[in-house]
This record gives structure tokens, C-alpha cells and sequence, in this order.
């Protein structure tokens, strides 16, 4: 889902995060009950782009800033990375103030694994 936000809007539980300046934001089916810490990460990529998550991870999914993008490029069924080039597992973990292998063993069963090249 991707929506526009203006300035004073607010994201997250408690609304955690006040939007400073009007943004496109995008929400995206991950959180806590999928095993992905709450502090793992800040950010998103799609096609070399950083996305910042807005406010808290909730439990079933994380807000995106997509401003960076061109209007309507990221689409609902687009897939984000989370972990991969743009961002390694330990560089996930070091956000959590864990390791790499902590990350990987939270992921729980609602969580696609596809393995390239592994």
C-alpha cells in the first residue's frame, strides 16, 4: 500500500514519527511476529534506493519513506530488500545490537526464504 502523507501526519504505534514534510510512504507486510527485530535495520532498498522506515516496526508491517523514487514506480507485489547486497544480514544485526545468525534464526514461518546463489 503507498500513500501520500503531509507535514504533521503521524506513523506508527502511538504515531511515533510526526512527517516534517509531505512524503509518499509505503507499507510493507513484515514486522515483529515475523521474527524481524525491531531494531534490525533503518532501511529498505529497491533498485539501489534507500528507503527509511518510518517509526517503529509494528508487528505485521514497517512503514517506508519512497519519496526517493519516481512517482509509481514501486508497485503493491514489488518485493524490498531487506537483507542482500544493499544491506548485509550483519549489518542488519549490528543496528539490533546482535549478529547475523540471531537475525536469521527469528525469521518465522510467514517469512518467504529464497536462497540465490548460496
Amino acid at each position: 500500500q503507498t500513500r501520500s502523507l503531509d507535514r504533521g501526519a503521524g506513523v506508527g504505534y502511538g504515531h511515533s514519527f510526526h512527517v516534517t514534510d509531505s512524503l509518499v510512504a509505503a507499507t510493507i507486510s513484515l514486522g515483529y511476529a515475523d521474527g524481524w527485530h525491531r531494531r534490525a535495520a533503518s532501511a529498505a532498498w529497491f533498485e539501489n534506493v534507500r528507503l527509511p522506515f518510518l517509526g517503529r516496526v509494528s508487528m505485521d508491517s514497517i512503514v517506508l519513506d519512497i519519496s526517493a523514487l519516481p512517482p509509481g514506480r514501486l508497485k503493491a507485489g514489488d518485493l524490498v530488500e531487506l537483507i542482500g547486497p544493499s544491506q548485509t544480514v550483519d549489518q542488519a544485526a549490528g543496528h539490533a545490537g546482535t549478529i547475523g545468525y540471531e537475525i536469521l534464526t527469528s525469521l518465522g514461518h510467514r517469512f518467504h526464504r529464497r536462497y540465490v546463489n548460496g
